[in-house]
């Protein structure tokens, strides 16, 4: 397999997982804050290396399947971490609706994959705003200190709240989409 530069940066986004959940837990001065801009790197790698890939040709199975799954850990493991730092109610929902959704969605897709459908659930404009804003909440909480006055930690936790609802919202977008052939697969 030859590795081309947009499978290179999705590779490196599965490498900044652990460097960030490292980051995350040490005590160091600013450790949480090389988390926030190791998350951000590789939150802007999601966008370029799909962008690269198709404009130059180079797209590929293994990265079509690679991608995703990049994103779905870096968003899984830094929320797991979010919420282990505030092991609140309201925080274990909303980490709850974003990480269930996916796991929903992506069974989703596979089973449409399987009959020949997955186009069915494609990409909305409803997921890609809620991804901007589950980056930014993730990004911002993962920051926690305030930044010119700003409560950035607060920022990025409302920010988590209106992913939340965007989360619920794309689900009954993607899950209405697949609904007649959902309806159809189901026993008699």
């Amino acid at each position: 397999m030859r590795i081309n530069f947009p499978l290179a940066l999705t590779l490196g986004r599965v490498a900044a997982i652990p460097l960030v959940l490292a980051l995350f837990y040490v005590d160091w001065p600013h450790a949480r804050q090389w988390a926030c801009v190791l998350f951000a790197l590789a939150g802007i790698t999601d966008w370029l290396d799909g962008y690269l890939a198709r404009k130059w040709n180079q797209t590929s199975k293994f990265g079509a399947f690679l991608d995703p799954v990049a994103d779905k850990l870096l968003v899984a493991i830094s929320l797991v971490m979010l919420l282990r730092d505030e092991p609140g109610g309201v925080m274990a929902i909303l980490v709850a609706v974003i990480i269930g959704r996916e796991i929903t969605i992506s069974a989703l897709r596979e089973w449409l994959a399987e009959l020949g459908q997955r186009t069915t659930v494609a990409v909305s404009m409803v997921g890609k705003v809620k991804t901007g804003f589950q980056m930014t909440a993730i990004g911002l909480m993962l920051w926690q200190q305030p930044f010119l006055g700003l409560p950035i930690y607060e920022i990025g936790y409302l920010c988590l709240f209106v992913a939340s609802a965007l989360t619920i919202w794309s689900m009954v977008v993607y899950l209405r989409a697949a609904w007649p052939l959902l309806r159809e697969s189901m026993p008699q």
